[in-house]
């Protein structure tokens, strides 16, 4: 059995830029990797079957794991069945990029269990038919993001611990895409331009979410009380970084939804990940 992490990450902005004759977005976005994990444990068996354990309310063949398994079987040079475990501590539906992570943990682990002999640059290339985010956690290392997410920079970051918390809702990302009045031409900028005033970079997504969405609007005025709350993403979480000047104690204590202390990653435990 091979037991492998999977982790999470924040958008420390998020603006879209255009918009595609294909209907996608262009956007511009921070990924900043954490140390808050799923576990994904694959055994391998001789039946040829896939099966995926701890994730029932996702049809199989509408999960990103069960997806990433069917991209790698033509490059596989020893294939298996496999018996898939999960299990979940990233928030379903959070904006913390959960799924794509798992995808991206399959794409690595089977990559080498089946001999694939695919590099990081080929495995992330079939991730982006799986999600925009994969990718980044294909890497494995922080990004400037562009394109619909899948043109990466990679940079580095000063090491932070925020406070993330998960409003009990989960919201829909096509709702919030759908909807007339979300900004879609803010002007691209820099990595520089960040890293001189980061205050000034939102995300495009956060009016909406907090007007559709009470519990996002009430989380994000709690946090906005001890620093500047963001939004991570399209999904329902929101986060501050911890200063000095907090008591996080108790600003957990009196949270209004659940609540996680994480810490920044430079880079992702799998860079080094060796089945």
């Amino acid at each position: 059995m091979i037991r492998a992490p999977s982790p999470a990450k924040l958008n420390l902005f998020l603006h879209i830029t255009g918009r595609r004759d294909n209907g996608y977005h262009e956007l511009q976005s921070i990924f900043q990797l954490i140390d808050l994990y799923d576990w994904l444990e694959f055994t391998q068996t001789e039946d040829h079957q896939i099966s995926i354990d701890g994730l029932n309310s996702v049809d199989i063949e509408q999960n990103l794991i069960y997806k990433a398994t069917q991209i790698l079987k033509p490059f596989a040079k020893a294939i298996t069945g496999l018996k898939i475990k999960i299990e979940k501590t990233i928030p379903m539906g959070a904006g913390l990029g959960g799924g794509s992570s798992n995808a991206a943990t399959t794409l690595i682990v089977v990559n080498q269990l089946w001999q694939c002999g695919l590099t990081i640059d080929q495995l992330a290339e079939l991730g982006v038919q799986l999600g925009a985010d994969v990718p980044i956690f294909v890497h494995g290392r922080n990004a400037w993001a562009e394109g619909i997410g899948e043109h990466l920079t990679f940079i580095d970051l000063d090491q932070k611990q925020y406070i993330v918390l998960k409003p009990d809702c989960f919201i829909s990302t096509q709702l919030l895409f759908s909807q007339k009045t979300l900004t879609r031409d803010t002007k691209p900028t820099k990595f520089c331009a960040y890293q001189l005033k980061p205050s000034d970079f939102g995300n495009n997504f956060e009016p909406l979410a907090r007007s559709l969405y009470p519990e996002v609007d009430e989380a994000m005025q709690y946090l906005d009380q001890f620093g500047t709350a963001k939004l991570t993403g399209t999904g329902a979480c929101v986060f501050v970084e911890i200063t000095e000047q907090m008591n996080v104690d108790e600003i957990l204590k009196h949270s209004p939804c659940k609540a996680y202390i994480v810490n920044s990653l430079n880079e992702s435990p799998l860079v080094h990940f060796k089945v």
